[in-house]
């Protein structure tokens, strides 16, 4: 499974990854409606229904929800939150619910609320992250008390650390590093450089690039944005060094320090000191190549079900 990677999963992207047999997720939670029901229409005449459209519950999806429904999507996963009646509204128009959960008492919620596939999302991943738990041990502590299939996601990038979490009792993987560098994917050639060059220990949990999603943890490469922040003894949102600086332009969006926003190809500007999103699998991501390339190398070892 290709993981929701924000403004970086273009449709290509999802395309690439369902036509080998993977199933690919468009990102969805800030997409315009209008925007949103044209990706779907694109997706469902290329590849038919069986694609993922991601949904964060942080905020009001409801009406996302309805036009993803709408037209037919046969898979829907939530993430930063459980919602029983978003579930029910989703599997009475057909679709397979996924349901992103960082504990075991996230996945047994999610279970009673009607969730089809548990995604136990541990804390190597990149991006916003919920819990604060190691991948396996996750996978360790929902195996022998949850009935429902589990993906895995959180530092898998390659078919060593994929079949590490098929044998730790996962039933399948979520990877979204590892797409970043997909060629159909719209990342920023600098954002690119820097991912290729860095590793595990690059990374950091921090809340500091807040602006657009208040006190929501994320893993992203460390760079002069939060090490000035941080040698500044990480102050609170309202007097951090630089807050107010605008560092970059998106699509005519002025975009300031500490920003939620990652930065694309259509970004301009101090593209390094922006959130650099990435997994402790980053150091597995070294070079460009296609989204079919990837998902086979990742897959390549595993059982087939």
């Amino acid at each position: 499974m290709q993981a929701p990677v924000g403004p970086a999963t273009t449709t290509r992207l999802v395309e690439a990854v369902c036509g080998v047999g993977a199933l690919g997720t468009l990102a969805a939670s800030w997409t315009e409606h209008a925007v949103l029901r044209q990706q779907l229409r694109e997706l469902r005449a290329s590849v038919g229904p069986s694609f993922c459209v991601n949904l964060v519950l942080a905020f009001d999806q409801r009406e996302r929800l309805d036009v993803v429904l709408d037209e037919g999507v046969r898979f829907v996963s939530f993430s930063w939150g459980i919602d029983s009646a978003l579930i029910r509204r989703a599997h009475d128009a057909g679709a397979v619910v996924l349901v992103q959960v960082s504990d075991v008492a996230g996945a047994r919620r999610a279970a009673d609320a009607g969730a089809d596939v548990i995604i136990a999302q541990g804390v190597e991943a990149g991006g916003h992250v919920q819990g604060t738990t190691p991948l396996f041990e996750l996978l360790g502590a929902l195996r022998p008390t949850l009935g429902l299939p589990i993906v895995a996601a959180g530092g898998i990038a390659d078919s060593a650390s994929a079949r590490a979490a098929i044998a730790a009792g996962a039933d399948g993987v979520a990877c979204g590093t590892a797409f970043l560098a997909a060629r159909e994917a719209d990342v920023h050639p600098d954002y690119l450089e820097l991912l290729f060059r860095s590793v595990a220990s690059d990374t950091v949990l921090t809340t500091v690039f807040d602006i657009g999603w208040p006190n929501a943890p994320h893993r992203v490469i460390q760079n002069d944005s939060f090490l000035t922040w941080d040698s500044a003894g990480r102050p609170a949102r309202g007097i951090r060094p630089g807050e107010d600086d605008v560092i970059a332009m998106r699509a005519g969006i002025p975009l300031v320090r500490y920003s939620d926003a990652q930065p694309t190809t259509d970004t301009a500007g101090e593209i390094r000191s922006m959130a650099l999103y990435a997994g402790m699998s980053v150091g597995m991501v070294q070079r460009r190549a296609s989204a079919e390339d990837i998902t086979r190398e990742i897959a390549r070892g595993l059982p087939l079900l």
